[in-house]
């Protein structure tokens, strides 16, 4: 085989694996079972957000080394899941080069999501979550408005527009102007709830909870990395909508409330994840899968804060179910536990919290930035500790049915000791 090419296929996949949202630490064990298959002798994979590098070291004895630079990425998990099936394809027939190539590029080619895919999901995930967030009827409006417009405005700019900050500064301006003007003349009543729900669209907080859960697993580059982007993102939106609020006098915060009923705030945000589901380019029966994930998040999390009033405890409850939830449906459907794991999961994720500490630093309530940083840090460590619990209970399952949980480098130093005993 021509194991340059061969690694330059790992390589592509691994790359498109990477933009289309995969996690670092099971993108990093995809790579290591593919070059594990293909009898390199050692192999060392090295992977950030913004880059993966691969050296190898072949049968015959020759050091291969090749490096990837990821500039932006585009959540895509339907385009994922067929990676992630390719790459299991690979381990179990090491096709050679060509055949590798033309497996990958298949995968590239496929139908795209329907355009109009978006649309609705931009409205079902604005406006569910501005329902959760406690907006009435006509405040609803403005966000199906509001989200619509972010749709139709971000495929512009994106196009356009690479900077994270700058992007969702530009958003959220317009999105703060629109909302404000329809209140002021009399649809909708509640600026603020509407715009919490709208920044769900925009704001980076899971990168918060990655970065955190990256930083515990000792993956210290890759946590300040995701860290580092979802705070930069939430500045980009606190600016814009601090920017409308001084240009339109008379406008303050107000702040946010959950939706007073309970069963509104379980049919709310299961339609704002389903809406994200699709935002995230999931299909079939897995969209489905993510709604029920995320209405039993949400459900368990009120149960255990109804017995035990503590945000940690009932957020920690909740990442644990759905950690398991993503771990079982993974399974079940032979796909990337991230598909099913980021739309489940985000009635928890503290959009609001990050939203609101980066408004108190813009506009210089101190008080306010460092409440929400403590209730934005609590939150992402509960979750954390919930992905990692699910983790550590996970291998040890996986250990005792004798089967792989994780590969890494340390696999390949075992197995290729084992090899020179034999030999």
């Amino acid at each position: 085989m021509d194991y340059k090419r061969i690694v330059q296929g790992i390589l592509d996949i691994g790359e498109a694996m990477l933009r289309s949202g995969a996690e670092n630490f099971r993108l990093e064990d995809s790579l290591y079972r593919m070059c594990r298959s293909y009898g390199f002798i050692r192999s060392d994979v090295f992977i950030i957000p913004s880059n993966i590098q691969i050296t190898v070291e072949t049968p015959e004895g020759e050091i291969l080394t090749q490096i990837r630079h990821i500039e932006t990425t585009d959540i895509d998990f339907d385009r994922l899941d067929y990676l992630n099936n390719l790459s299991r394809y690979v381990c179990n027939n090491q096709p050679d080069e060509k055949t590798l190539h033309t497996k990958y590029l298949e995968v590239m080619n496929r139908k795209r999501q329907h355009p109009a895919a978006k649309y609705f999901a931009g409205i079902m995930g604005g406006t569910g979550f501005a329902v959760f967030f406690g907006c009435n009827f006509m405040d609803a409006i403005v966000a199906a408005i509001v989200s619509l417009m972010i749709v139709v405005a971000g495929n512009w700019l994106g196009k356009r527009e690479k900077n994270l900050m700058i992007y969702n500064m530009i958003l959220s301006f317009m999105s703060e102007v629109i909302i404000i003007e329809l209140v002021r003349l009399g649809i909708g009543s509640h600026t603020d709830r509407i715009m919490i729900g709208i920044v769900m669209l925009l704001i980076s907080a899971l990168g918060t909870t990655n970065g955190i859960r990256d930083l515990l697993q000792r993956d210290f580059i890759s946590g300040f990395l995701n860290i580092m982007n979802s705070l930069l993102g939430a500045a980009g939106i606190a600016s814009g909508i601090a920017l409308a609020m001084l240009l339109l006098d008379g406008v303050s915060s107000e702040g946010f409330i959950l939706n007073h009923s309970i069963p509104i705030q379980l049919i709310s945000c299961t339609i704002a994840c389903t809406g994200f589901a699709l935002w995230f380019k999931i299909r079939g029966r897995q969209v489905l899968y993510s709604s029920v994930g995320a209405f039993f998040t949400w459900g368990i999390y009120l149960l255990v804060f109804y017995y035990s009033p503590s945000n940690f405890l009932a957020t920690l409850a909740a990442s644990v179910f759905v950690g398991f939830y993503a771990f079982i449906m993974s399974r079940i459907n032979k796909a990337p536990s991230t598909i099913f794991l980021t739309a489940s999961v985000f009635p928890l994720i503290p959009g609001p919290n990050l939203y609101y500490m980066m408004y108190g630093c813009v506009s210089q309530n101190s008080e306010l930035a460092f409440s929400e940083t403590m209730i934005l840090f609590e939150t992402c460590l509960a979750i954390a500790f919930g992905f990692i619990i699910v983790d550590v209970i996970s291998r040890c399952i996986m250990d005792a049915l004798k089967k792989d949980y994780h590969i890494s480098k340390n696999t390949f130093l075992h197995n290729n000791s084992v090899f020179r005993q034999l030999r």
